[in-house]
């Protein structure tokens, strides 16, 4: 007799996982661990979609819930303004009007801590998750963060991060860090400029290069025997009671005995149709990289700019922005320039002018700043999403508990409040 899971649904062989980013392939990757047998479908392909051009941080010491008390400080005319770190364009659609009212709401101290606290238990399995796919066979190293420098103009700056740190501690959290000011800063990263008078050190945080990362995921599940279909506009699924047939607009039709939605910032088009009423808005970052006299020994972070700087190979890539607005919209020059002069100032000996690898990427964000992983209201369809500005460094650890119950029926108690239909 086939094996049943604590949900009465035989033991899931055959699973498609829509959806070929960070999140997807670490699904796929640990549903094998069960020995599950994978297809991954992706409409353009491996790392498309958000996991190409992000900063690449492991950092779950900051790993936090993006809706804020800090959001609403920067009021109406800030966030309506095209050079402003937190974007939103003026929009009549009632989706986009839904998510700003609830992200508005959930903007409170209160809701902060709470959903801090549902962000702990992952974010504590998060960097054991990486070394269980590289002790997997993931041919792709993490790089511990030698400096990681969160560097402020002033003292006066610093205390937003300082406080917030010390919330991060009151719910749980281990980080440590170091205050310096900007000489001691200089000392060890001497690509900060004058400008910098203060900063914070903070320890034990990791970093990738993401697309790369995410490419030796891909191979490492074909390794194993899964499937990786590029070009694979899932269209429909429909759970048969029996199965999860999966339709692509290519033409496509196969059956499987489960499904998983990885497909970040349009993962309410799919999901919607099994009773996920949350709403997933795209909240885009830009990227790109230039030339650096002094490559930084580990990622640098301007927190008052909201510009995260991290080494890739021989250059620096230079990140920012949170931009509600479609997924599909066009790259706009005007957010890429406005991270190039927000970062002048502090960088010392960075070519901004002569940019490479320009990027526009949309990370999903859910109004609570919390992702949606686990079961849809169909038992045979699985959510894995919503993970806003953390889907790097909480891919493994999702597609990790997720593989865990859908194999088991079991709900893991660390996913319980990124139940996709709450």
């Amino acid at each position: 007799m086939a094996p049943i899971t604590a949900a009465g649904l035989p033991v899931p062989q055959r699973v498609a996982v829509v959806g070929a980013g960070m999140v997807g392939l670490s699904t796929a990757w640990f549903l094998q661990e069960h020995g599950v047998d994978v297809t991954v479908l992706d409409r353009e392909g491996v790392a498309a979609g958000s996991s190409w051009g992000n900063a690449g941080w492991l950092t779950p010491g900051i790993a936090t819930p993006l809706p804020e008390p800090a959001v609403l400080k920067y009021g109406l005319r800030a966030v309506l303004s095209p050079s402003s770190p937190v974007y939103v364009p003026p929009s009549a659609d009632p989706k986009f009007l839904k998510f700003v009212t609830g992200f508005t709401r959930n903007s409170t101290m209160k809701a902060w801590k709470k959903a801090m606290g549902s962000l702990v238990p992952v974010n504590d399995l998060s960097l054991e998750s990486f070394d269980l796919l590289r002790e997997g066979g993931v041919q792709a190293e993490t790089r511990e963060a030698k400096s990681f420098l969160a560097s402020y103009r002033t003292e006066a700056e610093r205390v937003t991060l300082l406080e917030e740190i010390e919330h991060i501690h009151a719910a749980g959290q281990d980080i440590e860090f170091d205050a310096l000011t900007g000489d001691q800063a200089r000392a060890i990263e001497p690509s900060l400029s004058d400008e910098i008078g203060s900063a914070i050190l903070l320890k034990g945080q990791r970093f990738i290069d993401p697309g790369s990362y995410v490419h030796a995921l891909a191979d490492s599940v074909r390794e194993r025997g899964g499937k990786i279909m590029d070009a694979s506009t899932v269209a429909d699924l429909r759970d048969t009671g029996a199965g999860v047939v999966v339709t692509t607009a290519e033409g496509s039709v196969e059956e499987f005995d489960a499904a998983v939605l990885a497909t970040g910032a349009w993962l309410g088009k799919l999901a919607r149709q099994f009773g996920v009423k949350n709403v997933v808005q795209a909240g885009r970052g830009y990227s790109f990289s230039v030339e650096i006299d002094h490559v930084p020994n580990g990622p640098v972070y301007f927190p008052a700019q909201r510009v995260a700087c991290t080494p890739i190979g021989d250059r620096l890539r230079v990140a920012g922005m949170m931009e509600f607005r479609k997924p599909e919209a066009a790259l706009d020059q005007r957010r890429i320039r406005a991270i190039a002069e927000a970062a002048r100032p502090l960088l010392r000996g960075a070519d901004l002018d002569n940019r490479k690898d320009e990027w526009v990427g949309s990370r999903p964000c859910t109004v609570d700043g919390l992702p949606l992983i686990g079961a849809t209201k169909s038992p045979r369809v699985f959510a894995a999403g919503g993970h806003g500005m953390w889907g790097i460094t909480l891919g493994p650890v999702t597609g990790r508990l997720l593989a865990e119950t859908m194999v088991t029926g079991k709900q893991v108690e660390q996913l319980k409040p990124f139940d996709p239909m709450r």
